[in-house]
This record gives structure tokens, C-alpha cells and sequence, in this order.
């Protein structure tokens, strides 16, 4: 059940309507019921994996915040804990590994024993991904974490945690949230004020139209690039890639807009995972602003465990590269994810050593003083930035290795031909990129600031549905991040 599509809009206005009628605790049960079906509508079976993941972790929760254990000792008890959350992390990565990469690695196996003469006599399983097993997983991985480290008390109402882990507006695609945002927010009174439910109309507007109008808009421009990189010149595929850009971003942050609408109307609120990636003046602040709540997951549990920057400066650069190296393999079981990853740790370790330590930048609100040799810098790195971001997608977006490579090269040596009219497409949509991000990032609001008077306020409005209905993609594509 995709968000753009009329089932969602019945599903959502039956579980609303109800919701609306009812106190929390059954509110909180019926959006838990509600939520399965939500996950069931791909396949029922899935609703076993999800179950399985919430019971574990719900148990291994209260044992680890438990006062009894088996033995009271100060040093057994420490042991103890660190077995429950050993099992709860192989207990979840067990599933996510037998689902997500058992024949990614028994292929991989196979192919480098072969040139040896021997061969590996693996089943191949004809397994079926389930749909956000990954955000899921880690969403549920935090929370065990965090109830170890004491950052968090466990969830002892069974109902209030399993929404947790099934709320279906953020299940299958992000953000991925914490338990101290999300459980006392279930757990507590919630309200919806005339001001939260125009908020969340707002939000779920422009998620769809960065969705339906920007990413499905150029999907068959990109579509047609990657299938035959081979009949296209140079120029067009380098476009082609400048909007898959565009459409990664319009598809994921559209969906993150719709969840947070959606779930806003329930009064829960989700956290902000986008904010203007594409105006970033360097990779570290790249990933400051795309897919945060990924990025804050894997710099907490990953980066810093591993020693983050407090081991010397080879450490800090190797602790960057497997991390990006584990977030690439955490998108998906393939090496085109395993090197966009790769090329991101890359370009983190560069920055981290040509700067020295992480840079905040300034932006024109704090600096009222910005002086052309800075604005002309800024605009240096975000191109420069932009730029590496892009050939970092051409791996994230080709099928297959040898795929990645035949369109880099076709972008440097093709002669093909051009696709009609798509200069005119690039500069058009990344003109509505920039002003939609510019205005959210001028004025540090979640949907772009429109004029005051209601009149030019209608008038943007009625601008934007018009490129929504009349001019936005025909074709309605399943959101990209679904599929990890």
C-alpha cells in the first residue's frame, strides 16, 4: 500500500475517522491493529517478522533494565546484560542478514573461490525482501542500545512499544526514530490544534508534489538513461544523472513530508530527516542534512563505538570508512551500494583531513557581515559538493557494477544521441529544487514560506497544484526507499 495511491487514502481516513473517536489507550491499540495491516497489504507473512523483532526486544528491554538477574554480583550482572543485548543484536541482524544478504555473500563466496577451481554448492534461495526490514531492525536495535547504556527506561507497556516498532506512517521508509521521540509521545496526551492539522496539510502537500511532480516527473528522463547508457552522448547521460539527483531527493524527502503530515494529524510528531541537502557546502554537512535520522544512527551506534575521532587521525579515517561502508551495505545487498558507501567514507576522510575537524557553517542569519569572497566560496562548495554527490548516485542508481561503469565512461566518451528537450527539463525542475529548498532554508521552515497576503499566498498555491496535476508525472512509481 504506497502513500500515493487511492487504497492509502481510504485506509487513512478509516484509521483517522476512528482514531478521532476514540481515548488513547484504545487509540494506541488501534493504530498497532491498524499498522499490520498497513505492513500485511504487501504480504501477510511479513506481520510474522515484524511480531517476532517486537517481542525480543520488548523482553530483552525489561531484562536489561531489570534490578533481578541470576546472579546480583556487579560483575555477573554486567555480563548478564551484555548477553541479553548480544542476543538482541544477533537476534535482529540474523533476520536482516538471512533476508537482506544471504545470497549476496554465498554469490560473492562463489565468485572468488572459482578462479581456484573450486565451486561452492550453495542453494540459492528465492527469498522475498521484507519491506522496511532495515528501518525497522534498526529502529528496534536502537532502542535495546540505548535501555543498556541507560540513556532510556524500558517500554513495560507491551501495546505502547509495539506501536513503536509498527507505526505505520514512518514503518517502511524512515525516519528512523528513536524510543525517547516516539514512546512517551504514545504513551502520554495528544492533541490536534488547528494549527497542527494545517501544518500537516501543508506538509503532505509538498511531499506529494516533490513526489508526484518532481521525482515521477523525471523518472522517465532517468529511467531511459540508465537502461541504455550506451545509445546516449555525454551530455545526456550527465544529466541524467544530475536528475536522478533530483528525483532520489523529491521521492524520499516527499515520502518523509507525507509520513510526518500523516502521523502530525494523529499528533505524533516525527523527526525531521531533510533539510536542503543539496545546499550543503561540504560532505560533512551534506550528511547533516540527507537522511538524518540514517546518519545520526549510524554516527551513535557505529562511528563513535568504534573509537569515532578519539583514537589519532588514521583511526578517525578508517572508523569513517567503515562506517559509510556498512551504511552503503545497509541500503541494499549489492557492491554498487557497497561503493557509494566506499566513495562517501572517501570523501569524509578527505574533508575531516584537509580541514582538520568538523565545519559549522555560517550561515547569512548569524553572519550579517557575508562578504562576496564568502558567498563566492559557499557557492564553490555546494557545486563541488553537488557534483560528488552526483557520481556517488550513478553507483547508488546502476543495477550492476559493470552497469556503473559503462555509463561513467559513456558520460566522458559516448557519442550516442540526445534526449529531446532535456536541458530545458533539467534547468526547469532543478529551478523549482532550488527556490522550494531556498525559501525552506532562508526563513528555517519545513515547507517553503509563501507570501504573508493571502492573495499571493493562493496564488503560489494554485501555481503549484496546477505543476502538480497538469505538468507532474504521469507514471506513479513506487517510492525508491521501499525497497530497502
Amino acid at each position: 500500500m504506497f502513500f500515493n495511491s487511492w487504497e492509502f487514502l481510504l485506509f487513512f481516513l478509516i484509521v483517522w475517522g476512528v482514531y478521532l473517536c476514540l481515548k488513547r489507550k484504545p487509540q494506541n491499540v488501534w493504530l498497532v491493529c491498524t499498522s499490520y495491516v498497513f505492513y500485511g497489504w504487501w504480504d501477510w507473512r511479513f506481520c510474522f517478522l515484524l511480531a517476532l523483532s517486537t517481542v525480543t526486544d520488548y523482553v530483552c528491554g525489561i531484562l536489561l533494565d531489570s534490578k533481578e538477574t541470576p546472579d546480583s554480583k556487579q560483575h555477573n550482572r554486567q555480563r548478564y546484560r551484555k548477553n541479553i543485548l548480544l542476543f538482541s543484536i544477533i537476534t535482529n541482524l540474523g533476520i536482516l542478514g538471512f533476508f537482506k544478504y544471504f545470497n549476496f555473500f554465498a554469490d560473492s563466496f562463489g565468485r572468488v573461490i572459482a578462479p581456484f577451481g573450486l565451486q561452492a554448492d550453495f542453494v540459492t534461495l528465492n527469498i522475498i525482501l521484507p519491506v522496511g526490514i532495515s528501518f525497522y531492525t534498526f529502529q528496534t536495535m536502537a532502542y535495546t542500545i540505548d535501555v543498556y547504556r541507560g540513556k532510556e527506561k524500558a517500554c513495560r507497556n507491551f501495546t505502547d512499544f509495539a506501536l513503536y516498532v509498527c507505526y505505520f506512517p514512518q514503518l517502511v521508509a524512515g525516519p528512523i526514530e528513536r524510543a525517547g521521540n516516539l514512546i512517551p509521545q504514545f504513551a502520554g496526551k495528544r492533541s490536534l490544534n488547528p494549527e497542527q492539522f494545517y501544518s500537516a496539510l501543508r506538509l503532505i502537500f509538498w511531499g506529494f508534489f516533490k513526489k508526484i511532480f518532481i521525482a515521477d516527473g523525471v523518472s522517465p528522463y532517468v529511467n531511459d538513461c540508465f537502461a541504455s547508457p550506451d545509445a546516449y552522448n555525454s551530455t545526456t547521460l550527465l544529466l541524467g544523472a544530475y536528475l536522478f539527483a533530483l528525483q532520489i531527493y523529491g521521492d524520499f524527502a516527499g515520502y518523509t513530508d507525507i509520513a510526518r503530515g500523516v502521523s502530525r494529524l494523529f499528533g505524533i510528531e516525527l523527526c525531521l530527516n531533510f533539510r536542503q541537502p543539496y545546499l550543503a557546502s561540504n560532505i560533512t554537512d551534506f550528511w547533516r542534512r540527507w537522511h538524518i535520522s540514517l546518519s545520526s544512527w549510524l554516527r551513535d551506534y557505529l562511528y563513535i563505538p568504534l573509537g569515532g575521532n578519539r583514537k589519532g587521525k588514521v583511526r578517525t579515517y578508517v572508523n569513517l570508512m567503515l562506517t559509510m561502508l556498512l551504511g552503503g551495505l545497509w541500503h541494499g545487498a549489492a557492491w554498487t551500494f557497497i561503493i557509494w558507501g566506499g566513495l562517501h567514507g572517501l570523501y569524509l576522510a578527505v574533508h575531516k583531513a584537509v580541514t582538520g575537524k568538523s565545519v559549522n557553517n555560517v550561515t547569512e542569519k548569524e553572519n550579517t557581515v557575508f562578504t562576496l569572497r564568502q558567498r563566492l566560496m559557499k557557492l564553490t562548495g555546494i557545486l563541488l559538493t553537488f557534483h560528488l554527490v552526483c557520481f556517488a548516485w550513478i553507483f547508488f542508481r546502476a543495477k550492476t557494477l559493470p552497469a556503473a561503469f559503462t555509463y561513467l565512461s559513456g558520460i566522458v566518451f559516448s557519442e550516442g544521441q540526445k534526449i529531446s528537450g532535456m536541458q530545458t527539463t533539467f534547468v526547469f525542475y532543478m529551478i523549482v529544487v532550488f527556490l522550494i529548498d531556498r525559501l525552506c532554508e532562508k526563513y528555517h521552515c519545513e515547507v517553503p514560506l509563501l507570501p504573508k497576503s493571502p492573495a499571493l499566498r493562493g496564488l503560489a498555491y494554485a501555481a503549484a497544484l496546477f505543476l502538480l496535476v497538469f505538468i507532474g508525472g504521469n507514471n506513479s512509481d513506487p517510492f525508491i526507499y521501499f525497497q530497502f
